[in-house]
């Protein structure tokens, strides 16, 4: 039988290369940072690293790997069973209250990851009667989560306020309606209308939740996120986010939010139920990484001089990007050939980005996606913003 699979999947794969859609894994040879050693042996080069999810700059930072290794030596190294059975230890409790101080909400509970908590949080807490309505361009993770969930599901085109009344209008005879949104479009580096959003659930009696992963520790005056930025923290009903960016950068996801929603995650939440406790060695770096951020935003000050440097850089070399004040910085280049070729060249002058293109963005709006850090030196930041001139021009991206 594989024999005749065999022969559709090499044509889906062959289809993927012809297009240019094909995705490489570079090996990195180093730890995370804002300079990293990538490809084996003789091949091997540093190039500067543009293009992860460390905001921060936290994923190799001595305080968060001396905590890593200390939880290890003291909880262990796994849990290996799921966290109602034997898998709650004291560090599991202590994380999620530091999470909840950290954002000011009741209650907080982990996660394997922000796509777990996600794909457990609609179908635990919408049924048939209710309706779940969401923003079109939404993370993967709350569109699969959302396809798990009874309710009525709909969805308005990315910001449309009018749109989203539209549907809070049409569905008033639910019992429960909850409005869904990426807190930062993590292809665009756009920040959702939140204070908006909240003014609609509030007429229209709706919940709010807000997937802040691409915000959580940078976005906001001291780093708690779209919901602060816009000044309502105590009006979004539920958070989901991740550990795995800014927040430590390994691994582990979290909801936060109203008390009674999440006692019925705890209860209700298939991937909550049925996965392991996230390891101990996590654990107790996110412990550090939360208290780190609490007392300080430096970090966050840094980054996001870095974001305005590079955005301002680009936009004077000709540039075409996406607006916005974020350290997610969008160099638009429609085709996704064009995005592949500009990144293999980018790659060759020891700056690390990729093309994105279709399915991940949509057909036509190919892009490479640049993520300062916190990490980068104005040096490193000038490097790249020079690397993507010249290359811009050699390419006729841009005009000599």
């Amino acid at each position: 039988m594989y024999e005749r699979a065999k022969d559709v999947y090499a044509a889906s794969l062959a289809d993927i290369r012809s297009a240019g859609l094909y995705k490489e894994e570079r090996l990195i040879m180093t730890p995370q940072g804002a300079s990293i050693g990538v490809g084996a042996g003789a091949s091997r080069h540093d190039v500067l690293n543009f293009c992860a999810n460390n905001y921060l700059g936290l994923s190799s930072h001595p305080t968060v790997v001396a905590a890593a290794r200390e939880a290890v030596e003291t909880h262990g190294f796994g849990m290996s069973s799921v966290r109602f059975i034997c898998g709650t230890q004291d560090i599991h409790k202590q994380l999620e209250a530091k999470i909840s101080a950290f954002f000011g909400t009741e209650d907080t509970i982990l996660y394997g990851s922000c796509f777990d908590a996600n794909g457990g949080l609609f179908e635990t807490l919408l049924g048939e009667e209710d309706a779940i309505i969401s923003d079109a361009l939404n993370h993967a993770s709350i569109i699969d989560g959302v396809r798990l969930c009874k309710a009525e599901r709909l969805r308005y085109p990315n910001g449309d306020m009018a749109a989203l009344e539209k549907m809070l209008q049409d569905t008033q005879g639910k019992r429960l309606r909850m409005v869904a949104t990426d807190g930062v479009f993590s292809m665009d580096g756009y920040l959702a209308k939140l204070d908006r959003i909240c003014d609609l659930a509030d007429k229209y009696k709706a919940l709010v939740m807000v997937d802040d992963s691409h915000a959580s520790g940078f976005i906001g005056k001291t780093g708690r996120g779209t919901p602060e930025h816009f000044g309502v923290q105590a009006r979004v009903d539920v958070m989901t986010s991740t550990l795995g960016k800014a927040l430590g950068g390994a691994a582990g996801g979290f909801t936060t939010g109203r008390k009674e929603i999440v006692e019925l995650l705890r209860q209700r939440s298939r991937p909550y139920l049925f996965s392991n406790s996230i390891a101990p060695a996590i654990v107790g770096a996110s412990i550090a990484v939360i208290d780190l951020l609490a007392g300080t935003t430096e970090l966050r000050d840094r980054l996001m001089k870095n974001a305005s440097r590079f955005r301002e850089g680009v936009t004077r070399a000709g540039l075409s990007v996406r607006e916005g004040s974020t350290p997610i910085v969008p160099v638009m280049l429609g085709d996704a050939r064009v995005a592949q070729e500009m990144a293999t060249k980018m790659l060759g002058e020891g700056i690390y980005v990729i093309g994105f293109s279709y399915p991940v963005v949509p057909k036509g709006e190919a892009r490479i996606r640049v993520q300062l850090s916190a990490a980068h030196t104005d040096a490193q930041v000038d490097r790249a913003v020079e690397a993507f001139g010249r290359i811009g021009r050699a390419m006729g991206v841009v005009a000599s």
